[in-house]
């Protein structure tokens, strides 16, 4: 459960960097002229599109990281993934997504055409094309959900995990759907400097995890059901 909770802390302190990225885009959502009801079943749409890609995302990493469970390396590569975001988190510069990015220009540019194209229809559908499609756009903080998801170990938690970190960036981002501005100068500097603390708090909590401290929540003592039932036929054998 605990794992939702910093989900969806992670997607609600990192609305603003959603704003940034994705502004422009939700900005630009043909629904200033529809009625209220219309308009908000299309900004519905529009946000539910982008929630199926990273409970996607979720999906496909967190089958990543049940893999290593399996094999027994969920510790090593929780750690592998808290260490990774706080090495990006103190030094961007030095692994920055840029390069990633202008290698996948191409796939990129047919992604933001194909949105382009829906921004021209005006049914509801296209909507949630669009989101869907925005949910694919170079992001720092969906990669950040994504080591997220990776370090759950399990297909399942992951694609939780990325559902409620979606969930987290909705009620910032409907509101700037909705009403264009919301959010004073004051207010969007001081969420946006909590963003790194969140997300280095996340990195320090998948760490800890890794490290098996026997810390009830934070660093829960991870032990194989086969290991406990050999060594309980042990006992059983050393004091008959």
């Amino acid at each position: 459960m605990e794992f939702l909770i910093a989900a969806i802390s992670l997607g609600l302190l990192g609305s603003l960097h959603c704003i940034g990225m994705c502004g422009p885009i939700a900005l630009a959502l043909p629904v200033h002229n529809k009625a209220p009801r219309e308009k908000i079943i299309s900004i519905l749409l529009y946000n539910s599109g982008r929630i199926i890609t990273y409970s996607l995302f979720g999906l496909a990493f967190g089958s990543v990281g049940q893999t290593f469970s399996f094999f027994g390396y969920q510790q090593i590569f929780s750690i592998f993934i808290g260490a990774l975001v706080l090495l990006v988190l103190l030094f961007p510069r030095f692994l920055s997504f840029s390069k990633l990015e202008s290698k996948s220009y191409k796939w990129l540019s047919s992604v933001k055409n194909k949105m382009t194209r829906l921004f021209h229809r005006h049914g509801l559908r296209s909507f949630l094309g669009i989101g869907l499609l925005n949910g694919l756009l170079p992001c720092g903080m969906v990669y950040m959900a994504i080591a997220g998801a990776a370090a759950t170990g399990s297909v399942l938690k992951g694609a939780l995990f990325m559902a409620a970190f979606g969930a987290g960036t909705l009620p910032l981002m409907m509101a700037l759907n909705y009403f264009s501005h919301t959010v004073g100068l004051k207010a969007r500097n001081l969420l946006r400097k909590a963003v790194p603390v969140t997300v280095a708090v996340m990195a320090l909590l998948l760490i800890l995890r890794g490290a098996n401290l026997g810390i009830n929540y934070i660093s829960p003592k991870l032990v194989t059901e086969e290991g406990d039932a050999k060594k309980e036929s042990v006992l059983k054998c050393c004091h008959k």
